[in-house]
């Protein structure tokens, strides 16, 4: 498998902060910000610590956004902030450690995007592609984790949208919430090998969509 395939957890930043102007030479071998360990805050937060609490929502509420508005488009901040009501209820149920904590988060803001959908018996919208988000872009011969760095994060979620339920899941939990392959597995209920074979193949298509 190419690069694409391997996107996984250390590509979460691509989409979340993605780069402009880079050299050749940088894309090559970019430097990967480590996902911040949230064990201590987690302990703390169960304790009644509020700063550990805003320290947790400051981590994982751009992510869970970013995947909402894929799921439910503009109805993201409202299906989000009943994510973070159910969060606080259960904090002090949840066992695990950091990665076990994301992929928690992960499965309540993915329960209530499917209970929103179904509420209002509907597939979240399609969002538009300004053209001029896609100029500039690298060639046809780069990965699509490479190329979603020339665009904005709202056109890469855009594009995530367009992919197939499956791909488009795989792709937003291992990119854009930085779980790895077996932890989006939990999520989604699947084995750690098909949630790579979506990711792989999501990317894989996102390419195709930025070549044309």
């Amino acid at each position: 498998m190419d690069r694409a395939a391997n996107l996984g957890a250390a590509s979460a930043m691509d989409l979340a902060y993605p780069a402009r102007g880079r050299s050749s030479a940088a894309r090559q071998a970019p430097a990967r910000p480590v996902p911040a360990d949230l064990a201590d805050a987690v302990r703390r937060a169960q304790d009644g610590d509020e700063d550990a609490f805003r320290e947790l929502y400051r981590d994982i509420q751009p992510r869970i956004l970013r995947y909402l508005r894929a799921m439910v488009g503009d109805d993201a901040d409202d299906v989000a902030s009943e994510t973070w009501l159910q969060i606080a209820r259960g904090l002090k149920t949840f066992r695990g450690d950091s990665d076990g904590f994301r992929g928690w988060t992960a499965t309540i803001a993915r329960n209530r995007g499917n209970d929103h959908l179904r509420q209002h018996q509907r597939r979240a919208p399609a969002v538009a592609v300004p053209t001029e988000e896609l100029t500039g872009l690298a060639g046809t011969d780069d990965t699509a984790g490479t190329a979603l760095e020339g665009i904005s994060t709202n056109a890469a979620i855009a594009l995530i949208a367009r992919l197939p339920r499956d791909q488009a899941e795989a792709v937003l939990l291992r990119v854009v919430l930085g779980l790895d392959a077996t932890a989006a597995g939990r999520v989604l209920g699947k084995r750690s090998g098909a949630v790579r074979t979506a990711t792989h193949r999501g990317l894989r298509k996102l390419a195709g969509f930025l070549e044309e």
